[in-house]
Order: C-alpha cells, then structure tokens, then sequence
C-alpha cells in the first residue's frame, strides 16, 4: 500500500512550473484545485504549520489547508515549488521540496526548503505537516534521524 500512498502525494503536489499564487488567488482555478483534492482528502484531514518560534498551527478541512496557504502566500508576487525527493515510511511519506519565490514581480529568486509529512488513512489523506525547515525537520518530526 505504501507505494500507493507516494502516488497520492505526488498527485496533489502542484508541478514545478505552477505558480501557487495564481492557483490560490484565482478563484476558477483554485475552486478546480480544491475540488481535485477535494475526494483525496479524509473527513477528519487536518494541516499543521510549522514556523520556527511559534507553536503549531492547526487547521480543519479543505478551506483551513486553502485559507492556511493563502496566508502564506500572502507577502509574495509569484511562488512556485520543486519536488527534491518523497519518502516511503508507509502510512506517512515525506515530500522535500525547494521552494522559490519573489517579493516583487521582477525581484531575484529567493530560495527556501521546506518538507511536509503527509499521513494517509484508508487510501485518503488525513494529515500534512509543513515545515519550513526542510528535510531534516520533517524526517526528526517522523521519527527519523538522518
């Protein structure tokens, strides 16, 4: 079952080229996204945030994960994600990914890793933990050390 969840994972990380502002800004293409994820998604998923300094910050449903990355998003003109690698733990797989984002339209590229722990419970989503501090965060979170 474990590699059927990494296909799960993989099917709602959005591709390299997708600018995650415009897909959560723009109401068509966002109401679209929400309702592919929508069916992958258990009826207790819940998101967690995690900044360094801060506890977490927890979420219900499909509209907390929407209003949560939104949020986020907030402070930036374009921000897009790269997948660097997805690991199997079985019920739960990692997603490292690089992040790149600028502050204005015709600013540099910052770049930014992060990872998320997603669980999965009956063939749905149930969980996704997002940490800014990367891999080594996310693995330590899982119970891992590496």
């Amino acid at each position: 079952m474990s590699q059927e969840n990494v296909e799960l994972i993989r099917s709602v990380l959005p591709g390299p080229d997708t600018d995650l502002i415009a897909l959560f800004n723009d109401d068509s293409e966002s109401g679209d996204l929400m309702q592919t994820i929508a069916p992958l998604l258990h009826p207790d998923f819940v998101s967690v945030k995690h900044f360094p300094g801060a506890g977490p910050d927890t979420s219900q449903g499909l509209h907390g994960l929407r209003t949560g990355w939104l949020d986020w998003l907030a402070p930036w003109a374009s921000y897009r994600a790269e997948i660097e690698d997805v690991i199997d733990l079985g019920d739960r797989v990692v997603a490292v990914l690089c992040d790149y984002a600028r502050r204005e339209p015709d600013a540099p590229e910052v770049a930014l890793k992060s990872a998320a722990v997603w669980t999965v419970r009956d063939g749905r989503i149930v969980r996704a933990e997002f940490y800014t501090g990367g891999r080594d965060e996310a693995l330590k979170a899982a119970g891992l050390a590496e």
